[in-house]
């Protein structure tokens, strides 16, 4: 993309297609019924303070030459679990948090809507997990990148948008220095990005050259930012946000915008 994901997002008509239709429409067993609403506002709050919690020990561990994928792990099944039980109320209450959490409620936001993806795809339990896991790292690099640039209030200049833009080579090598870190994390860290029409960054791959993971990292991650609050837009709507992310062909997977939206269908 010629901008960050989040600008290119936000500056654009929102779509006039109604995806929710199309969802309607598709063959039974597409859609899941939606989960009974057992779970209380309060349980959905504990939920994602323990995943938070998870991500914090995980990532404070790796910054200092470790890398505990238990707790990566642990944090990205308490946000599975808490979209499974409750999607809308957990998009609700992930929005409440403190500014100065943003990258980490973002990193376990965008786990938790990957690991439901990847179930709606069938995936087997262990790769849930590891793609989990990979949500949970993917904008690691965001926390090597300056706070007065990475909180700036105002708009970035070409300079700082390149620092910005870093970030995913950032997280890669970050990874890659401690070891033991699967092809599959490392790929979604360093490229999720990408574009399928070559426009993205930071190696322009297009169509089949972006692999499964990467492809529902980066509608997660876009579907997370249309849906937050920033200082320099308001939030959409789930709706909203997939009607759009369904018209821009050129960018996301089709199949997987679908999908997503099906969780909240």
């Amino acid at each position: 993309m010629s901008s960050s994901a989040v600008e290119l997002m936000v500056s654009q008509t929102k779509s006039r297609i109604d995806v929710a239709a199309l969802i309607r429409r598709a063959p039974s067993g597409y859609v899941q019924p939606t989960p009974t609403q057992r779970s209380l506002k309060a349980d959905t709050i504990a939920a994602i303070d323990d995943a938070m919690q998870s991500m914090r020990e995980s990532v404070e561990g790796l910054m200092s030459g470790t890398l505990d994928m238990g707790k990566a792990g642990a944090a990205a099944l308490a946000a599975r679990r808490s979209l499974e039980t409750a999607p809308d109320l957990f998009l609700e209450v992930s929005r409440l948090k403190e500014k100065h959490e943003e990258t980490y409620l973002h990193s376990v936001a965008v786990a938790g809507l990957m690991g439901r993806l990847a179930e709606q795809l069938d995936m087997d339990d262990a790769m849930v997990e590891e793609i989990g896991r990979a949500g949970i790292l993917h904008d690691l690099g965001k926390l090597l990148i300056p706070n007065a640039i990475l909180n700036k209030p105002g708009k970035l200049d070409k300079a700082e948008w390149r620092v910005i833009r870093s970030h995913p080579v950032l997280g890669y090598q970050r990874l890659l220095e401690l070891g033991e870190t699967s092809d599959l994390i490392l790929d979604v860290c360093r490229l999720h990005h990408e574009a399928l029409d070559g426009s993205g960054y930071p190696l322009r791959l297009r169509d089949d050259e972006i692999s499964l993971a990467v492809r529902i990292c980066t509608v997660c991650d876009v579907f997370d930012a249309l849906t937050s609050v920033r200082p320099y837009k308001k939030a959409w709507s789930s709706s909203e946000a997939i009607n759009w992310m369904y018209d821009q062909n050129n960018l996301f997977d089709r199949k997987l915008v679908l999908r997503l939206g099906s969780l909240f269908g």
